[in-house]
Order: C-alpha cells, then structure tokens, then sequence
C-alpha cells in the first residue's frame, strides 16, 4: 500500500472568522443553500453578512439526525433551490449530512461548525445513523470540504460541555494511530500513515494535556483565549487531519458499540469516545503511568471515566455484551489492534476501565 494523506481546501480561524462566509459562498459558487438547525440560524447568521432575504441564500433547517430520510429531503432541496454550494452549519451531525448531501449532488460544501465538539469539520468522511441515533455506517466522500471556517467568538460562547466533548474525541487521535502504525493498518484514506498523519496526531494529544484545563476555563468566562485557541485547533484541524491519515482503532469502534445501547444517546459522541480510549488502554496492555495520565486528564476536564458517565452505571454484563459485540463486527477498526480482538476481550476491558475509572475516583474524594 501507499502512504496517503488528505486535507480540506482551506481552514480559516479565528475571532470574527465568519465575516469571511459571503465571500467564500460567491467565489465556490454564488447561489447557496445553508443547512442549520433553527437556533443556529438566530444565533450565529446574523454575525456572518448573510441575508436570509436574498434570492441567492435559501436557508434549510436540520432536523437533528444525520439518517438516510434526512439526506434524501436534503437532496430533493438542494435540487429545487438549484444551489451551488452547501453551508453546513452547526454541531457534528449537521455537518456530516452537509458533506454527504453535497457530495452526492457534486457541489462545493462550506463547513462552519459552532461547537468544537468533534473532528468531523475536516474530514471526508461522515458517520450515518438510523433515524432513532444508532451508528449504521460511516460514508466517505470524493473529497473533504472545500472550506472549514471556524469562528473563535462563537465557540467560545457555546456551552461548555461541547468543548470537553471535542476533547475526548480528540483523546483518542494519537492513540489510535499508534496502532494503526504498530499494525501496519489502514488509516481512513485508504493507504498507510504518513509522518505528518502521525506527527500532527500526537500534537493533538500533547495540545489536550498541555492546555485542556485553561481551555476549559476560558470557555466557561465566555472569552477567548490562546490556550483556548489551541485548543479549538487541536479538536477540529489536528484531530481530524490525525484520525483521517494515521488512522481509527478500539476507541470509536467501542463508541460504535455503546450506541447499540439506548442509555447512551443523550451523551455526546466525543464523550463515548474517551471512555472508549480509556477501555482501549485496558485492551492494548498500556502501561500504568499512561492509564493514570490518561485518566488525570479525562477528571481534570470534566470527560467520562467510569460506565456511569456514559448512562450505563447500571448496565449488567450481559447488556454491556450487545455493545462489545457490534464494538467487533466485522469491518470495524478495532481489529486495526494488535492480536485478535474479540467480543469477550472488549467487555473485559471495558469493565477493566470501569473498575480504574471508580478507583481513581474515590481515590481522589
């Protein structure tokens, strides 16, 4: 195989960024179509000069599901308004139904996202689910967004719990490309990992450790910050150039699994991911002093580090199985582990992390 890497056409942050939208709308294509759930469109389209008014902007409203029903009404909308370029706008599933929606109608897609609770933003892949919230596939497109535009003021002003929510996701970039190096396995453009897929990869991961909590911090004042900056940076563009060219392991595969389990849909991706990295760690063997930084972390900022922080406090063994069982179909990138991965392992260790998660925490009390 070949080393591949992918990147978007351009990223633009910074405070006031969205100023930018009109003039990148005009120059892909003129006539767009913004897709953005109705709060979005009251908070964050009157900062960026777009005219809701105006016969070249037609604004369509997301209905919460990136699903094959939701897709389909977006396509017939793009076809009817006849649009040029589509605007995804909004958090993590907006923006994928953007990317596939506009990649199956062969047009340009803008990504503004106005959380910083996942890598999708960059990547030229998108996560489908079925209408009631169960991971059903993940869809590549032809390429990543020609745009992703990220606005420091309005991620500073969201909630907070969707900047942690980036950082977990964010967690698992370096080590899932560790395995994917140790395997020699795919990463997410189809080749082997690059240098720079892996460099960029643990950059992310000493980003988090490095200015998590001040991050944190400042989102919670409402200001931005440098280290909140960097960190907006290491959730969107680090995380997501990382997981795309170095590549996925145990940790969004366990993510894939807890989503079989209705307990969980009221928490956010990037929260599953970190307990999956913290049952990866349990699963690869991972020496202790990286389990206890890595657990640090996860407490120091406020992600998942027990079953009861993702809804399954009560979950027996058998429950728990459902999900370590879809966590190891086949296809998943789980088995980019060393070793055979098996359903048996991936309960074991995820109630391995379970046990830490309480023992470091009542440890702390």
């Amino acid at each position: 195989m070949f080393r591949k890497a992918v990147f978007p056409g351009k990223y633009i942050q910074g405070a006031g960024a969205i100023s930018e939208l009109p003039s990148l709308v005009e120059r892909l294509g003129g006539k767009g179509t913004v897709l953005a759930s109705p709060s979005v469109v009251r908070r964050v389209l009157p900062r960026c000069g777009l005219d809701p008014e105006a016969p070249a902007i037609h604004i369509e409203p997301f209905r919460g599901e990136c699903c094959e029903e939701e897709l389909t009404r977006l396509s017939k909308v793009i076809s009817e308004h006849q649009a040029e370029v589509l605007v995804g706008m909004g958090g993590g599933k907006a923006i994928d139904t953007a990317k596939i929606a506009a990649d199956r109608a062969g047009i340009p897609v803008v990504i503004v996202p106005t959380i910083a609770s996942t890598d999708a933003p960059c990547s030229g892949c998108a996560v489908r689910y079925t209408s009631d919230g169960v991971f059903d596939s993940v869809i590549y497109q032809r390429s990543n967004p020609q745009v992703v535009l990220v606005d420091l003021e309005i991620i500073a002003a969201a909630p907070v719990r969707f900047l942690v929510a980036g950082m977990g996701d964010a967690l698992s970039t370096w080590f899932e490309a560790r395995s994917c190096r140790r395997t020699q396995s795919m990463n997410e453009c189809g080749g082997i990992s690059t240098a720079a897929g892996l460099g960029i990869a643990k950059l992310c991961y000493e980003t988090l450790l490095a200015d998590g909590a001040e991050a944190k911090a400042a989102n919670e004042a409402g200001v931005v910050s440098p280290a909140l900056d960097r960190i907006v940076e290491a959730n969107t563009l680090l995380s997501g150039l990382g997981f795309e060219s170095a590549g996925l392991a145990s940790a969004h595969s366990i993510h894939n699994g807890l989503t079989a389990l209705a307990e969980t849909h009221s928490f956010l991706h990037g929260e599953k991911v970190a307990f999956g990295v913290l049952a990866g760690l349990c699963l690869t063997d991972a020496p202790p002093e990286e389990i206890d930084t890595v657990y640090s972390f996860c407490e120091e900022v406020g992600l998942p580090t027990t079953l009861a922080g993702v809804g399954l406090g009560r979950a027996d063994p058998e429950r728990l199985a459902i999900a370590a069982e879809r966590a190891c179909a086949s296809g998943q990138p789980i088995h980019h582990e060393a070793g055979t991965i098996t359903p048996e392992k991936v309960l074991g260790a995820m109630l391995a992390a379970d046990s830490i998660g309480k023992e470091m925490s009542s440890g702390r009390a």
